[in-house]
This record gives C-alpha cells, structure tokens and sequence, in this order.
C-alpha cells in the first residue's frame, strides 16, 4: 500500500476544525464531509434553507473533486448528516440527486443528527475511486 496523500485546496472552503480536505490512498480519496459555508468568505452566513445549504455542500464538495482533478462522476458513495430529517429529508434529496445521472447514483447513508458545525442543516461525505 503506497502512504496516503493529504490533500487540501485553497478554493475549497476554509477548514472548520482539523482536518484535511481529502486523504488518498491507491486511488481511494475520502472526502471531509463539506459544510455550506462560503469558500470566499468563511465568515458569511450560511445560506437560508435546506435546499440551499445541499446545493452549497454539493457545489463544495465539487470543489476538492476538481482540485483532484476528478469530478462527481467518480463518487462511488455519500454519507448525508441533516439535522431536521423529517422535514428536510424530501428537500435534500431533490436538490442532490440534481447532480447525479439517474442511471449513476452513488450508494448513500443518510442519517439524522442533533447538530452539524455552524448550526448548518445538512453536511455530505464522500468516498471516490480515481481511474486506473
């Protein structure tokens, strides 16, 4: 097994506790699960709504994808954390699966939480394979 590579980006959002944006190891990256926070001013509120914050996290998320020069093609699964899942759960999924070809959805777990970061709604992980 070769060692992992640490990867952060400077157009990705600023790190909201210790981590990196991404940990890769033979071809395996590990997403940080992406807040909807602004990635040109941290300090912004988040935006109103469920659906907004998914589409921020999504738009995140394809930020570290890029600066991997992958895209959301390469996602193979996404673990969702919302916080309202009853009321939330039929609005996130609208607006994530908009990003997905029906035919290429990723495997996903979806769960319920007490509390995100920033009192944010939702927040999303993923799992990607590069190409061989």
């Amino acid at each position: 097994m070769a060692p992992p590579l640490f990867h952060n980006f400077a157009a990705a959002p600023a790190h909201v506790a210790p981590f990196s944006h991404a940990v890769e190891c033979d071809g395996w990256i590990q997403l940080t699960g992406q807040m909807p926070t602004d990635p040109d001013d941290d300090s912004a509120p988040l935006p109103e709504g469920v659906e907004a914050q998914t589409r921020r996290v999504m738009d995140n998320l394809i930020l570290v994808l890029n600066g991997l020069g992958l895209g959301l093609e390469h996602v193979l699964s996404a673990r969702v954390f919302i916080t309202e899942f009853k009321r939330d759960y039929a609005a996130m999924n609208a607006v994530y699966k908009a990003y997905f070809p029906a035919d290429r959805l990723p495997a996903r777990t979806c769960v319920g939480v007490t509390g995100l970061a920033r009192d944010a709604l939702v927040e999303i992980d993923m799992v990607a394979r590069r190409p061989d």
